[in-house]
């Protein structure tokens, strides 16, 4: 029996932001080959495209949706589509984030503003969007892609992401707490440092591909960056019932860099 047979996952950032596999793209795949039925959701229709068209071309079944979700209507949007092609939503998967370099004095209030939009702002969207529903048929999996950034101070500040993160996290929780009662689950995944194309987009843009990859392999006490699966296979889990009895979690995905 496949473990999300069945179930209608909305994942918000299913494209990739360049060459490779981010952890959406992968999250979406992962969730498809166990059976759910995906709507691919990005501000880039060709990169939701791509994901969809690999799950469908391994058999499984996905939709995509071109949306932004700092789109004060995105929530609505996402979940008009997902009762039009399902009749309702079972997970909601949210990981869109962006990054910006610089502490407090380097960070402007533009920059604050759009960063915590995207990172927090329109997660808080998306997840009233969907709990109406989710209370309704008395159950949900919500998962928020934070970072390790919320908890761990990297040898570099960007300070907005890292509070942003840090927020994601306790909404988590906040869901988590206020949503038990009707079945629903929420939790945060925190990613350490995972290879993926985001990386050289937005955290380091000035290093190499290769120095930054080896620099950041040295940190982790595995002696290697995560990939992309392993926050697949984290989401796989959060969404599915096996976890089932588990809410209000950051799940620490990071080769023992906090341990």
């Amino acid at each position: 029996m496949k473990r999300m047979k069945d179930k209608r996952v909305a994942v918000i950032g299913a494209g990739s932001v360049g060459k490779g596999w981010g952890n959406e793209k992968a999250a979406a795949v992962r969730l498809a080959r166990e059976g759910a039925r995906v709507l691919c959701v990005d501000r880039k229709e060709a990169a939701a495209s791509e994901t969809a068209e690999l799950i469908r071309a391994e058999g499984g079944e996905a939709q995509v949706l071109c949306a932004d979700v700092t789109d004060k209507a995105a929530g609505e949007i996402v979940m008009n589509a997902m009762q039009a092609h399902w009749g309702g939503v079972d997970v909601l998967d949210y990981n869109v984030g962006i990054s910006q370099r610089g502490g407090v004095l380097e960070t402007s209030d533009a920059s604050w503003d759009q960063i915590f939009e995207i990172n927090l702002t329109a997660a808080m969207r998306l997840t009233r969007a969907v709990l109406p529903a989710m209370r309704a048929q008395n159950g949900g999996a919500i998962i928020y892609v934070s970072s390790l950034a919320a908890v761990y101070s990297a040898p570099y500040s960007y300070v907005s992401y890292e509070v942003s993160k840090a927020a994601l996290v306790r909404l988590a929780r906040s869901v988590a707490r206020e949503n038990a009662q009707y079945g629903i689950r929420a939790n945060s995944i925190l990613p350490g440092m995972i290879a993926t194309p985001h990386v050289n987009a937005y955290v380091d843009k000035e290093t190499s591909p290769e120095t930054l990859a080896a620099q950041r392999a040295a940190m982790v006490p595995m002696g290697r960056q995560g990939t992309a699966w392993d926050i697949a296979n984290a989401t796989l889990f959060l969404a599915s019932d096996e976890a089932n009895y588990i809410t209000g979690v950051d799940l620490r995905v990071d080769g023992g860099l906090t341990a």
